[in-house]
């Protein structure tokens, strides 16, 4: 099923017997999506350090991902996609005779699996991949990130794609990931405020790239090593279950040792 709001893009599956009823109660919840997040843009925009008061339950589920990073900049923004993907989610599996479903917000994903059932997803870029989760792991989001994609970046990954607890945190992770995955001072990049690209930007006056030449072999490796130096931090941290980086036909893995969070 295809669900169409605004900037937000949803498709959905749904498999098992419930599976009818399971598309009515997303349609019913995603009525009410872009309204309610639209009444607190102003604050969902600010920094987790300004303490922004949220009160619906997508932008509340926004702030607890993007909280254990503080006090890093990053708004509730940085989990949007992702939260609103669970949240539709919840929906759709809550009734009886699902046995797997997904929404898939433009790239960021929440699932649900039942004892048994098998998630497969693709990692469309430079290099495709390709992972598989199973009903023991604890993954039940994936999101993915780069200067290439919908939303700006502060670094120069061509795709970071995380699995995490969920679609938010995924999502939020992945941004942060994609901005570590930078050579800051290098010629090879070019670089706008982000308020020039969208005046009403969380990024604000921050740069963000529009463009990444070619890049010398220690610069890409310098990029990838402080992407992946961030990866395992937060791994470390048990905010992400693992991570795959992408940089100028490299790649790299962060990879949990905890065979519940290893695919």
């Amino acid at each position: 099923m295809h669900l169409h709001h605004g900037p937000i893009d949803l498709i959905i599956e749904s498999f098992g017997s419930g599976a009818d009823a399971s598309y009515a109660r997303a349609v019913q919840i995603f009525q009410t999506v872009l309204v309610d997040l639209a009444g607190e843009l102003p604050d969902l925009r600010r920094p987790i350090t300004d303490g922004p008061v949220l009160t619906g339950t997508i932008a509340q589920a926004m702030r607890t991902a993007v909280g254990p990073y503080a006090p890093e900049f990053v708004t509730p923004m940085a989990a949007v996609a992702g939260a609103v993907a669970d949240y539709v989610l919840a929906a759709l599996v809550d009734g009886p005779g699902i046995a797997k479903a997904y929404v898939n917000n433009g790239g960021d994903v929440a699932f649900f699996l039942t004892e048994g059932a098998v998630f497969n997803a693709g990692i469309f870029a430079e290099q495709p991949g390709a992972f598989q989760v199973h009903f023991e792991n604890a993954a039940r989001g994936v999101a993915t990130s780069g200067w290439r994609g919908r939303s700006h970046s502060l670094g120069i990954a061509d795709a970071v794609t995380v699995l995490a607890a969920n679609a938010a945190a995924a999502d939020v992770a992945a941004t942060l990931i994609a901005n570590a995955v930078d050579v800051p001072r290098s010629p090879n990049i070019k670089r706008a405020p982000a308020a020039e690209l969208a005046p009403d930007s969380d990024l604000g006056d921050r740069l963000v790239t529009v463009d990444v030449g070619k890049l010398t072999e220690s610069e890409k490796v310098s990029a990838l090593d402080r992407g992946t130096g961030y990866a395992r931090g937060i791994l470390e941290r048990g905010l992400i279950h693992s991570a795959a980086l992408q940089l100028n036909g490299d790649v790299r893995l962060v990879v949990s040792e905890d065979p519940q969070q290893r695919l």
